[in-house]
């Protein structure tokens, strides 16, 4: 792909994830939230944890939509019947899976927009700002000291936008997935709000 980011296949994803009626579809946006963690290889260390939990709620849902690829098109089918059937609290159901999955593109979406806004930031700051803004509240104190000290391990910022850059205008991708995505990660939260389940915590 000429012109082509890190960003490219996620933005590109981003255009098939609703269905002609608005509806979220499954596995489009578990394929966006795919494309997005080659964005977080870059960061080597500084996001194993973050990938691996991507990683692993990505699989999950995965493993729920493949039971059943009809009955769960629809993204908030998987919710819908955990609430049915009172399972959706459990730390291992795919409610649960939804929302940190979309907590987690939170914190990635702010931590692109503080390296657009603050050119002057440290890697490390910008991390540590964007997660002071979207995970924290969520996190018992072991996940955010594991947090911590993990951001200590953020690479340097030139040589990261060096290499997401690929060919392409990377600033003006990033910017463009920091516009696109936020919407469609805010109906999620509007959904698992709508349920009661928009609040669950880390032990």
């Amino acid at each position: 792909m000429e012109g082509a980011t890190v960003f490219t296949p996620s933005l590109e994803g981003m255009k098939h994830v609703k269905s002609e009626e608005g509806e979220m579809l499954t596995k489009p946006f578990l394929d966006v939230c795919k494309l997005v963690l080659p964005v977080i290889e870059k960061f080597g260390a500084a996001m194993a944890l973050v990938k691996s939990d991507i990683g692993g709620n990505i699989a999950r849902l995965e493993a729920k939509y493949n039971s059943d690829p009809a009955k769960f098109k629809f993204l908030y089918n998987m919710v819908h019947t955990e609430v049915e059937s009172k399972t959706a609290k459990s730390s291992s159901s795919c409610t649960n899976g939804l929302l940190w999955l979309t907590r987690a593109m939170d914190f990635l979406v702010e931590l692109f927009r503080n390296l657009l806004e603050h050119q002057d930031w440290a890697m490390s700051q910008a991390c540590t700002d964007s997660y002071s803004k979207t995970l924290k509240k969520w996190h018992g104190w072991l996940a955010s000291s594991s947090f911590t000290l993990a951001m200590k391990l953020a690479p340097d910022r030139n040589k990261f936008m060096e290499v997401i850059g690929g060919s392409g205008n990377v600033i003006e991708d990033m910017a463009k997935f920091c516009s696109t995505f936020p919407p469609l990660l805010e109906e999620n939260h509007k959904f698992l709000a709508s349920v009661g389940l928009d609040d669950l915590k880390a032990s």
